[in-house]
């Protein structure tokens, strides 16, 4: 049999998703290779498959990604017709280690040294303050928690006051994201960077079944 032991540039990888960022990327990110608009957030929390143990997980951290494309799972830097990636010379560390017939490299550094907001963002006083204000009312943890009450108010009939808070906590995030784009503090394109994914789009991992209404 026949064996890979190079990288033949087929792009499966690239049409799986975008990396995960590490402390190694962190000029990509400073000097404008990858701009904000190109990543999202997984807040700490979060439910997300981990690619290495092959299950769902609340991550312990953030976990700052490269985004798809639209309607697809390829990273927004892979170049389909030319079948390459457009920053191939300054790509992330993962895809620099990645080899798809030896997985043992990019096991190793997967889930260590992240890159976390914190860390890009920290110097910038107002922006930070903005970013720990959303995760202080929106937290994973609070989501989770009153997730799991709303459901077993639902089997045992009891006060709506987790529903409550859910819908509270919902309706946060949702103006929250309006306001900073309002004030002209945000770009909208760079929400899921800074404030993760909108509650709404994550919430099923919650089991959750919250609706926007209309001017809401």
């Amino acid at each position: 049999m026949t064996m890979i032991e190079n990288c033949i540039r087929c792009g499966t990888c690239c049409k799986k998703g975008g990396p995960s960022l590490h402390r190694n990327d962190t000029e990509l990110v400073e000097n404008g290779i990858i701009l904000a608009k190109h990543l999202y957030t997984i807040r700490k929390g979060e439910t997300a498959f981990d690619n290495v143990k092959g299950v769902l997980i609340p991550t312990a951290s953030d976990i700052i990604k490269i985004k798809s494309k639209k309607k697809s799972q390829e990273c927004i830097f892979f170049d389909q017709r030319e079948n390459r990636c457009k920053i191939y010379a300054k790509r992330p560390i993962e895809c620099r280690v990645l080899k798809c017939w030896d997985t043992r490299e990019i096991e190793r550094i997967y889930s260590k040294n992240r890159l976390v907001r914190k860390e890009l963002f920290f110097k910038i006083k107002w922006l930070w303050e903005l970013i720990e204000m959303h995760e202080e009312k929106c937290s994973y943890e609070k989501v989770r928690h009153f997730a799991k009450d709303v459901n077993t108010e639902a089997v045992n009939k009891k006060s709506d006051s987790a529903v409550e808070k859910i819908l509270d906590i919902f309706q946060y995030d949702l103006s929250f994201r309006s306001l900073v784009v309002e004030k002209g503090y945000i770009k909208p394109d760079m929400l899921d960077f800074l404030f993760g994914r909108p509650l709404l789009q994550t919430q099923k991992i919650f089991g959750l079944k919250v609706k926007q209404r209309d001017g809401n």
